[in-house]
């Protein structure tokens, strides 16, 4: 199935300035039954948007009128805990595009660049400049540059580099899924297996 096409992103954040949040904050266990992406997002967070009655809880950032974008700056190491791909289609699904953290669990990490959704680690002392930026001005726009591997503050200019795997950028840029990276290499494959016989 392949991804959207990852274009450069300008947009607001929702700051989420908590470390350590793992797989099972990001979606709980009990809505795991699912086998498809869709519908994920309504439960990100769950227990922390939602009281046990199902309320809203007005002080979560996700249950605020303040803060809106389709970038989610949290804290340090995010994605922690069990390797659920779940956390990362719940994630996309509410409509984020992009997640910045000054650490990410591996298995998170790459769950996330398989369902199109971008993991942008920064430095701590970056991280901290983001959050405060937001925390000064809930408008305050953020680009993300996935061709340049940049990230910036448009109002101050303050940016970082990001790294990311060529292969796993690539696919991002053309929306491609593994299988759609193979049909587009078809031609060097057949190439190779000849050249072999």
């Amino acid at each position: 199935m392949p991804t959207d096409i990852f274009n450069t992103i300008e947009s607001p954040a929702v700051p989420l300035p908590i470390e350590n949040v793992d797989t099972d904050q990001i979606i709980p266990a009990r809505f795991l039954k699912a086998t498809t992406r869709e519908g994920f997002g309504e439960n990100l967070f769950r227990d922390w948007r939602y009281t046990k009655l199902g309320e809203p809880k007005a002080d979560f950032v996700l249950n605020s009128d303040t803060y809106s974008g389709t970038i989610l700056v949290a804290g340090k190491n995010f994605g922690s805990g069990s390797s659920r791909e779940h956390a990362a289609w719940a994630i996309h699904d509410y409509g984020f595009k992009v997640v910045v953290s000054s650490f990410f669990a591996d298995i998170f990490k790459n769950n996330a660049l398989n369902n199109g959704l971008l993991p942008v680690q920064v430095s701590e002392s970056f991280l901290s400049t983001l959050l405060e930026a937001i925390e000064k001005d809930a408008s305050t726009i953020i680009k993300v540059d996935l061709e340049k591997q940049e990230i910036s503050l448009k109002a101050s200019g303050a940016s970082e580099n990001f790294e990311i795997n060529p292969y796993k950028k690539e696919c991002l840029l053309k929306g491609y899924d593994d299988i759609d990276y193979l049909l587009s290499i078809k031609e060097k494959i057949e190439q190779f297996e000849l050249s072999r016989s």
